[in-house]
């Protein structure tokens, strides 16, 4: 069983989906933590609802993001996860939070990286007419949408597609993929060769 932190500012909805596979017992983990940079995130009612360990930390009650970050890691800390899933958490990590937790944090991203990096992907993907999108679970480095990839869903874009109706059928793909990851994360069956993820 692996112990998972989440990492959330918004919704949360796939901590939810997480959630769900816990309790379903289609994942081998446990969630030790929820930790939110915005008190009104839906996805801490969730967490409390759920009996987890919520922690707002309001970064706009810091003086810096180095601050702000110590708290946080503080707290991570403390709860002792093995991963921590970073699930719509709306904070660019510095390089010395990603050193705390070398190949232990995760991110999900709306495209197929390495395409469509940062902020607004599915509507890059749908200016840019590219036939196929999709989503990445990737570990996370020093470099934005970089760290090397442990899966990837792909998702039609149809001719009459928005960045909203891209992005509804790319949520539904995020819910399983991340799900996915973690159970391969929670096996403990992967190995690294250079950049790529291999799980056995």
């Amino acid at each position: 069983m692996i112990r998972i932190a989440v990492l959330l500012s918004g919704r949360g909805s796939n901590f939810a989906a997480i959630h769900e596979a816990i309790a379903a017992r289609a994942l081998d983990a446990e969630i030790c933590a929820v930790v939110s940079n915005r008190d009104d995130a839906p996805g801490v009612s969730r967490a409390r609802d759920w009996q987890y360990a919520a922690h707002v930390i309001d970064n706009r009650a810091f003086a810096s993001r180095a601050d702000h970050e110590a708290e946080v890691l503080r707290v991570l800390e403390a709860a002792k996860p093995d991963f921590i899933v970073l699930a719509g958490y709306m904070r660019l990590l510095s390089t010395r939070f990603v050193a705390a937790f070398p190949n232990r944090i995760i991110n999900i991203h709306p495209s197929l990286l390495p395409s469509f990096p940062g902020v607004d992907a599915q509507k890059q993907a749908v200016e840019h007419g590219v036939k196929v999108s999709g989503c990445t679970v990737h570990f996370v480095d020093e470099s934005l949408d970089a760290g090397p990839i442990i899966v990837q869903h792909a998702v039609e874009v149809r001719d009459d597609d928005t960045a909203e109706s891209l992005s509804a059928r790319i949520l539904v793909e995020e819910h399983r993929a991340y799900v996915e990851a973690l159970q391969i994360l929670a096996r403990g069956r992967y190995r690294f060769d250079g950049r790529r993820v291999i799980a056995s």
